[in-house]
């Protein structure tokens, strides 16, 4: 997929996704929802809003209240790449998410995928 096509995905589409991956895997919906607030610094209704409002990823992002500081810290692969070195800084975001959900799945504490033991 390029990058273009990718930021034009809708994200009410891929958040479906990421909740059925979390689910499938024993984690839930709120578990994903703290995950998302997080790293974008929505609220669960802002957080709703966006997903009513059918943005697309690039103006999910761009709309985003802050990016988590401790973002930088999420590291690893996703796709193929290390997030850490995705030069995009859309892409990027897109990708921390991804690594963030897998990470959810994967059977990582909260503590651990929200960054909280590495101040």
């Amino acid at each position: 997929m390029d990058k273009q096509r990718i930021f034009t995905i809708s994200f009410a589409s891929v958040y479906p996704l990421y909740i059925q991956k979390a689910e499938k895997k024993g984690r839930s919906k709120d578990e994903v929802n703290t995950i998302i607030c997080w790293l974008t610094g929505y609220d669960q209704q802002t957080l709703q809003q966006q997903i009513d409002r059918n943005n697309d990823l690039e103006t999910f992002f761009a709309q985003a209240p802050q990016i988590n500081p401790n973002a930088s810290l999420i590291t690893g692969v996703i796709c193929g790449y290390r997030v850490e070195e995705i030069e995009d800084k859309l892409m990027q975001k897109i990708r921390y998410l991804d690594k963030l959900i897998d990470e959810l799945a994967k059977g990582k504490t909260m503590e651990k995928i929200l960054r909280m033991t590495k101040k």
